[in-house]
């Protein structure tokens, strides 16, 4: 079987929550946000789509939500496809945590494996949980995935045979769309 999977990372957050560690926190998009998803559901509508997954938070649900009626598609949620869990630095600003704990949180690309940051996931519980997710995914036809960052750059990092530590140069911004032919 062979197919076609759009990975589609979530329009940009609230502005409040900009400067803010949010993997798992559930919060809607700013205005720009907004408007990036009308966009995106237009130009994804025009596509044909077989089936939609989101990742279940306010943030990829919305917009699955706002592409499905156009594509006739029934919405799937797949918690697997959930940003990382940051566990006690939820919330939080970036700089409150560095303030907190210096360079700590460098282990998060150095030592992904290992690290917990907040005592959340490690970058492998991320990467074992997205790719499982992905095999969950239908094996032919067009799949939209609206997910986040950290679960999208984990399963493009494993198809690309690279290590963990090179996860953060797959991360896509906000509101792109990376296609990814399934064999």
């Amino acid at each position: 079987m062979s197919g076609t999977v759009l990975l589609v990372r979530h329009p940009p957050v609230a502005l409040a929550w900009r400067k803010r560690c949010y993997g798992r926190s559930d919060m809607g998009w700013s205005r720009a946000g907004l408007a990036m998803a009308r966009g995106l559901a237009e130009e994804l509508s025009a596509v044909r789509i077989d089936a939609i997954v989101h990742s279940g938070a306010l943030r990829t649900a919305r917009l699955a939500a706002m592409i499905a009626p156009r594509s006739g598609v029934p919405v799937q949620a797949d918690t697997g496809w959930l940003e990382r869990d940051f566990g006690t630095w939820e919330g939080r600003t970036w700089h409150a945590i560095w303030r907190e704990t210096g360079d700590l949180m460098d282990r998060m690309m150095t030592d992904p494996a290992g690290f917990r940051p907040g005592g959340g996931e490690t970058g492998l519980d991320l990467s074992e949980r997205a790719c499982a997710a992905w095999g969950r995914l239908p094996g032919s036809g067009t799949t939209l995935v609206v997910a986040h960052g950290g679960p999208i750059a984990a399963v493009r990092a494993w198809q690309a045979g690279e290590p963990l530590e090179a996860m953060v140069g797959f991360i896509p911004a906000c509101g792109d769309v990376v296609e990814v032919l399934r064999d």
